[in-house]
């Protein structure tokens, strides 16, 4: 469900202090000038002097750490360059699903999703300003307004998953995506599965329903939302593979904030709460770190194998069970562990056996 974005730099400068007027202090005759004496005049000149062979080092040590830091990064493989990439998206998506558990009894999920696009849409143009009539030039309009409406559903099911039920439960159910996304990859790509995926397809599903634990009050709503984002997620993770041939990235970025901004306008205004001060700040907060956390797990496949980078995936599951335990007191049930072992293993099976395809026969 992910795509593009970027990044800014510092600037310092120094000054001389005026050391006073450097008269001598009345002396009638010629002879030299005693050592003067010490006075609170001489004090700030050592200081001073001092002062600047601090700021000096330490410039000069962080300028070295940066350059070391550089040559490092150069020389580091691109699944490594990828891996942290995909690791800092993790820790950023942390913070503004957080924020969206945290804000979502307090404001309507519509109004968080319409701030979060604006806030977005408004990042990417600033980056992008020049290139915005080429933007929103595409060849398939319809296309992307599809995308933009199955990623909207995405984010409602998700998202109100994530508010309502624990963040380890949710997160678990959503690995079930890569599921829906080899079915999808049949009926709509015309993709050929062999007999082993359709048998992890088959067990990963197994998984989810365990997670759902099933009783005799039956499912609960909020996990199947879950199960419905992961639906849709795959719907636009097949879209952006047809519209990958023909549309720029930032093409569809930009067709995504236009939809979800005109569809989400009468709702939001219809349920309109109108947030405090604290809860602005943490609207923005949380926009802006979804934008970012984009921007990380877009560049981290592009610079890195999707099949290397797979299995760093399911590290949101320890970092969603971590954040759910320490700031909602969220502990998962044995259901939801027993279920997302069995969505992982199918998932990493999965992926694997993707990767082996695409690789050229000798």
């Amino acid at each position: 469900m992910s795509e593009d974005r970027q990044a800014g730099r510092q600037h310092r400068a120094d000054f001389d202090d005026d050391l006073g007027d450097g008269a001598p202090f009345g002396r009638a005759s010629d002879e030299p000038d005693p050592l003067p004496a010490q006075s609170d005049d001489a004090a700030p000149i050592v200081l001073a002097s001092i002062s600047g062979v601090t700021e000096s080092g330490a410039s000069g040590w962080l300028a070295t750490r940066r350059r070391r830091f550089r040559h490092w990064w150069r020389g580091a493989t691109p699944n490594l360059r990828g891996s942290i990439y995909m690791v800092s998206s993790f820790l950023v998506y942390a913070v503004m699903t957080g924020l969206f558990k945290y804000l979502g009894p307090m404001i309507p999920l519509v109004e968080i999703l319409m701030v979060r696009q604006i806030v977005m849409s408004l990042i990417i143009i600033a980056f992008a300003m020049r290139e915005l009539p080429a933007m929103i030039h595409t060849d398939r309009p319809g296309l992307q307004v599809f995308r933009g409406l199955v990623t909207l559903a995405s984010m409602l099911c998700g998202f109100s998953a994530i508010i309502y039920i624990p963040l380890a439960q949710a997160t678990a159910i959503g690995f079930s995506q890569v599921l829906f996304v080899t079915i999808a990859a049949v009926l709509v790509l015309k993709e050929t599965v062999d007999r082993a995926r359709w048998v992890a397809t088959i067990i990963g599903f197994v998984g989810v329903i365990i997670m759902l634990n099933p009783s005799a009050d039956g499912l609960d709503v909020y996990a199947l939302m879950s199960v419905g984002g992961a639906l849709f997620g795959a719907c636009v993770t097949v879209s952006v593979r047809m519209l990958a041939a023909s549309e720029r990235t930032d093409t569809i970025l930009i067709w995504q904030g236009i939809v979800l901004i005109v569809v989400l306008a009468v709702p939001t205004w219809w349920v309109w709460v109108w947030p405090t001060p604290q809860q602005w700040l943490w609207l923005i907060v949380l926009s802006v770190f979804g934008t970012a956390g984009q921007w990380l797990l877009t560049r981290a496949y592009q610079v890195g194998e999707a099949s290397a980078l797979a299995p760093i995936d399911f590290s949101r599951l320890l970092l969603a069970s971590f954040t759910g335990f320490v700031f909602f007191a969220e502990i998962p049930a044995l259901p939801t562990w027993i279920g997302a072992a069995i969505v992982i293993g199918a998932t990493l099976f999965t992926v694997r056996k993707n990767a082996r395809s695409l690789i050229p026969a000798a």
